[in-house]
């Protein structure tokens, strides 16, 4: 039985960092999540509009239009962006 037990640990010590480099979700930077709660605000949430028996269908509804506009411009918004005018050939 001691056997065994050492074995669980053992395998586990083994998986455990396979696990952790399996996750593809990165942390988002704060600009990130500022980017995202515009895109929600644009899409007509209001969280100075609190209320808790519409708050979720509400939240949901937004991000179901934020979802859909990134669908029709061909993907995700990576966050970044360009500013400024480019040069101009004569």
């Amino acid at each position: 039985m001691k056997s065994l037990i050492q074995a669980v640990v053992i395998a586990a010590t083994l998986a455990a960092p396979v696990a952790v480099f399996a996750q593809s979700n990165k942390p988002l930077t704060r600009a990130q999540v500022n980017e995202q709660l515009v895109q929600i605000e644009k899409a007509g949430y209001n969280p100075a509009r609190y209320n808790p028996q519409q708050y979720p269908s509400n939240l949901q509804a937004a991000e179901a239009r934020v979802a859909a506009q990134n669908a029709a411009m061909g993907g995700v918004a990576t966050g970044s962006s360009q500013q400024g005018s480019g040069a101009v050939a004569q």
